[in-house]
């Protein structure tokens, strides 16, 4: 673990996120200045595990031609998976179905063949926690705090969030008008899977009347209620916002595909559910607008670049302190080290005793209960 470094490789995982490339840049500049080569790991650790679909190699060796200029741009250079986990790779039998086989070991010794020292792994909760899988097995690893979801624990925040929240903010802002004039119920579904950040922050920015986040089961009735108290007041539309793991009362959550080998549940759909269930309730004219993946697209924000930048150059200090199996972390008003067995796997999710819940709440927002 003590001995000199001369060549690491930085690879992204999970759903892309406003960011990435900055923090390709940022590990890449930090390198270049300790005198180390860096590497790309193409689509998380697929360019290692399925080289043959790789015509030009699964691992590339970055230079300033390659990174120059990508900072300020979304997506990520060396693509990103969330079908790839070495923990539990998919793997086709001879009868056409798939298996989850543990193929880390693989990893472990391509690093070693290679003469690869050590691994910046920037990823959520799923890739951090392959992170620490590779760093018990013997890999020099840092990881990074990536997500749109803002899910992730023990960091104030993630970058790609604030870049998600900003867009979907924008969009409600314009929903407001197209809602007024037709005296409609606008339902805003927005990503964040298991977690409300990104509903929450949003609504609240946009002026959301209702939010709804998996954190609390929603009671449609309560809602229905908030909606013809505004028509009451002669304020005859209303702005949902729902985040896509919201619960009705029923405890059902709505998904687009069933989890299988090799690739988690896709939930999507709850929006189009609470609409109707909405329209039944109150008997207005009720529409849908699911924002998906135009969330985790398009330029990063200049919050999102800093934070970015601010990991990436972190990580690479933290090797060169020779410091090994600890996730960046955003602590204000600096970035600080948390072991990776803290973060691999949990989740972080909205404290319905904090006080941005508290503010919805003031402000008059109805939050499903």
């Amino acid at each position: 673990m003590n001995t000199p470094l001369r060549r690491i490789a930085i690879s992204t995982g999970g759903g892309d996120a406003p960011g990435l490339n900055a923090v390709i840049y940022a590990v890449f500049s930090a390198a270049m200045r300790q005198g180390w080569e860096c590497l790309g790991i193409r689509d998380g650790f697929n360019g290692i595990l399925q080289p043959q679909h790789y015509p030009h190699g699964g691992v590339e060796r970055l230079s300033w031609e390659r990174v120059r200029g990508i900072a300020h741009l979304g997506g990520t250079i060396l693509g990103t998976t969330n079908r790839g986990d070495p923990l539990r790779f998919p793997t086709q039998q001879a009868d056409g179905t798939f298996v989850e086989i543990d193929r880390s070991d693989e990893i472990v010794a391509y690093f070693e063949r290679e003469g690869i020292d050590a691994l910046v792994c920037v990823g959520g909760d799923g890739t951090l926690a392959i992170a620490h899988a590779l760093q018990q097995k013997g890999l020099r690893v840092v990881g990074v705090p990536k997500t749109i979801d803002n899910d992730l624990d023990k960091t104030f925040t993630t970058f790609g969030f604030d870049s998600a929240v900003a867009f979907a903010s924008e969009c409600i802002d314009r929903l407001h008008s197209t809602a007024q004039s037709h005296e409609r119920v606008m339902v805003v579904e927005v990503m964040g899977r298991y977690a409300g950040w990104i509903a929450l922050h949003a609504g609240i920015a946009g002026g959301a009347h209702a939010i709804l986040i998996p954190e609390i089961d929603a009671d449609l009735d309560a809602v229905a209620r908030k909606i013809m108290q505004r028509d009451e007041q002669g304020r005859r539309y209303a702005l949902v916002v729902v985040a896509e793991g919201a619960l009705p009362l029923n405890g059902q959550r709505v998904l687009a595909a069933p989890g299988q080998a090799g690739q988690a549940e896709r939930l999507g759909g709850v929006g189009e559910s609470i609409a109707h269930a909405l329209a039944q309730r109150t008997g207005k004219d009720t529409r849908v607008v699911v924002l998906g993946h135009l969330l985790r697209g398009g330029s990063p924000s200049a919050l999102d670049r800093v934070v970015a930048k601010r990991f990436g150059t972190a990580a690479v200090r933290a090797l060169a302190q020779g410091v090994s199996g600890v996730m960046v972390s955003l602590a204000y008003p600096n970035v600080v080290h948390v072991p990776l067995q803290d973060v691999a796997g949990r989740m972080k999710r909205v404290p319905l005793d904090g006080d941005t819940v508290q503010t919805a709440r003031d402000l008059g927002i109805c939050l499903g209960d």
